[in-house]
């Protein structure tokens, strides 16, 4: 089993996150770092309201749907949701995944691998996820 610590700045969290589900089938153990700056494309009312309404409308409060408000918590999520998770494989691959709020010191001497292939678009409507989360109510 290998492990791959991925550098999430500036990339477009739903192409890294089907690179990372993949891998953590395949049984690799995944890092990802500085997922508070990974980037949701589309404009900033859109997204708010999208998650806005997952958060507060839909249901009850202590019910769920349950959105995280931490930026690593909510880039875990969305991988989440491209792993079979009621499956046994896909809950084993899952908790070989792992998130993190900037650049921990276990990884500061390690290469982090950038996915060039999923980076910012030349779009301008793109929201970082500590954006979001902080109109969540995150307090980073």
């Amino acid at each position: 089993m290998t492990t791959i610590t991925i550098d999430a700045t500036g990339t477009i969290v739903g192409r890294m996150a089907s690179h990372i589900a993949k891998q953590a089938l395949l049984g690799h153990k995944v890092n990802v770092i500085n997922s508070e700056k990974a980037i949701i494309t589309g404009s900033k009312a859109n997204v708010e309201e999208h998650y806005w309404k997952l958060h507060a409308d839909i249901g009850q409060q202590a019910y769920g749907p349950f959105i995280p408000k931490m930026p690593d918590r909510f880039v875990r999520r969305i991988i989440r949701g491209m792993l079979p998770r009621r499956k046994a494989r896909g809950l084993e691959a899952f908790h070989r995944v792992m998130c993190y709020i900037g650049v921990p010191v276990d990884f500061a001497n390690i290469k982090a691998e950038k996915l060039t292939w999923a980076t910012q678009p030349k779009t301008t409507k793109v929201q970082t996820i500590g954006d979001i989360c902080k109109t969540l109510g995150w307090k980073g």
